[in-house]
């Protein structure tokens, strides 16, 4: 599987990430799944309710939900998670790995190197990110 974001969809992935910041931001992407290739065409910020939002991230689920609808509406699909590591690195925390419950890309943005990576959870398989 590859992930595509279009560039303005990183531009507002890595705003949400440095707005949030000390804490870890978190949102998921919709999209369309088109053979191996998961297209990113919506961002949709939520809020971190997480008791220590500086290490970890836990999405607050109603906003999730309304996400869920509106990408439904929108006949998009869940194509990737996304959260912010303000700290580093650029890969899943045994946290990330445990907590992961969508069998799509996690997107992890590294904002101590400006990286972003992409794995499949628990399991820690890269996945590629193209974008244009």
């Amino acid at each position: 599987m590859t992930l595509h974001l279009p560039v303005a969809l990183i531009h507002a992935l890595w705003a949400h990430a440095e707005r949030d910041a000390p804490r870890e931001c978190v949102g998921v992407l919709g999209g369309v799944l088109d053979g191996e290739t998961a297209r990113a065409e919506a961002l949709y910020p939520l809020a971190n309710i997480s008791g220590r939002p500086t290490t970890e991230y836990l999405a607050d689920p109603v906003h999730l939900l309304r996400a869920l609808k509106v990408m439904a509406a929108d006949r998009q699909h869940l194509v990737a998670l996304y959260h912010s590591h303000p700290l580093g690195p650029a890969r899943p925390s045994a946290t990330d790995a445990r907590l992961a419950q969508y069998p799509v890309p996690y997107v992890i943005a590294d904002l101590s190197t400006r990286t972003l990576a992409a794995f499949r959870l628990p399991g820690g398989t890269v996945v590629p990110i193209t974008s244009g």
